[in-house]
């Protein structure tokens, strides 16, 4: 079709339209936009390529809604959904993370189009970063999207994970940042910080939102934490050996959803659990290699809402005993 210039782009999204929201045929369409039905045919095929053309499907497979069932009776939950096996392999986390991505992105548009909230805080992570990334573009000008926790890697280069300004632009809403390691390299740099006017009040804004979404990390080579060197590989062993199996927050816990006594909590820049502990938190985690850390987190009692794949909610399943559901 050749390279798109933005009459092609025009015509492309326009053909979307009248094909997936009109109900339209490629004839119909073709007459309409005066091209041939082999144009309309191409217009729609670049459309979905450049990502003009997103799918929602309501509902879930059966075994998802018995697995989304158990979880919130077992761990006290306000609402669970489990995004259906994509079908490429147990182990493939990147599909994982789409699965839960799609299935996320759309709650929170949802969630997002309540004119009751009018600020959210945001952790970060790459599911979180998946979700954001899918999430249908909303109008929410008057929207406040705020840091809960440092925004910054320990060399204070931006981290790839955090969604403040993704998450602006898909909601037409303001982003603040927290500008501070996500992890301060000791407990006095921690300090110093929190005692800069600018970080207190961004953290004070943090503290007003309605409602809370966050990513659960886990202690593994392939987690965020060693992917972005936010810790070394000594800490790692160290955390380890403490019992941590995942990072909520900053904060590293063990498999019983405590906190594990380590200096690196303790040099964590942003909310504790208390302070968002009874408001409306969602936690996204996706993977089987997360089964750990997600337990963990949910043994926190802070977590109100989940969203995890299939898989993972297999392994959890497992993990605390629960029937696995079989599909009809």
């Amino acid at each position: 079709m050749g390279e798109p210039d933005d009459w092609t782009t025009y015509l492309a999204i326009r053909a979307a339209w009248l094909s997936f929201v009109g109900g339209c045929t490629q004839g119909e369409i073709a007459s309409r936009l005066d091209i041939s039905p082999a144009k309309v045919h191409r217009l729609i095929a670049y459309a979905q390529r450049a990502g003009h053309i997103r799918f929602h499907i309501e509902g879930r497979p059966l075994e998802c809604l018995e697995y989304e069932e158990t979880f919130a009776r077992a761990f006290g939950l306000n609402h669970c959904i489990v995004a259906p096996d994509l079908g490429t392999g147990v182990q493939d986390e990147g599909a994982a993370i789409r699965s839960v991505g799609a299935a996320a992105g759309n709650l929170l548009a949802q969630v997002l189009a309540s004119s009751g909230i009018r600020q959210i805080g945001v952790g970060m992570g790459r599911t979180l970063k998946a979700a954001v990334a899918a999430m249908p573009r909303i109008s929410r000008e008057d929207l406040s999207i705020v840091s809960i926790s440092g925004s910054l890697t320990s060399r204070l280069s931006a981290n790839p994970y955090d969604v403040v300004q993704l998450l602006a632009e898909r909601s037409g809403g303001e982003g603040y940042y927290l500008p501070v390691p996500y992890l301060a390299t000791t407990v006095a740099e921690k300090e110093m910080f929190l005692q800069q006017p600018s970080v207190q009040e961004l953290l004070a804004r943090a503290r007003r939102s309605d409602t809370f979404v966050v990513g659960i990390g886990s202690i593994s080579d392939d987690g965020h934490l060693r992917r972005m060197n936010l810790i070394s590989r000594d800490e790692q062993r160290a955390l380890q050996k403490l019992g941590a199996v995942g990072d909520l927050m900053g904060r590293f816990i063990d498999i019983d959803g405590a906190a594990v006594p380590a200096v690196l909590s303790e040099q964590a820049v942003g909310l504790g659990f208390e302070e968002v502990r009874g408001a409306r938190v969602l936690a996204l985690s996706g993977g089987v290699s997360k089964t750990a850390a997600t337990l963990s987190a949910l043994r926190t009692g802070v977590i109100t809402d989940l969203v995890i794949d299939e898989a993972l909610a297999k392994s959890l399943a497992s993990e605390i005993g629960a029937k696995t559901p079989q599909p009809a």
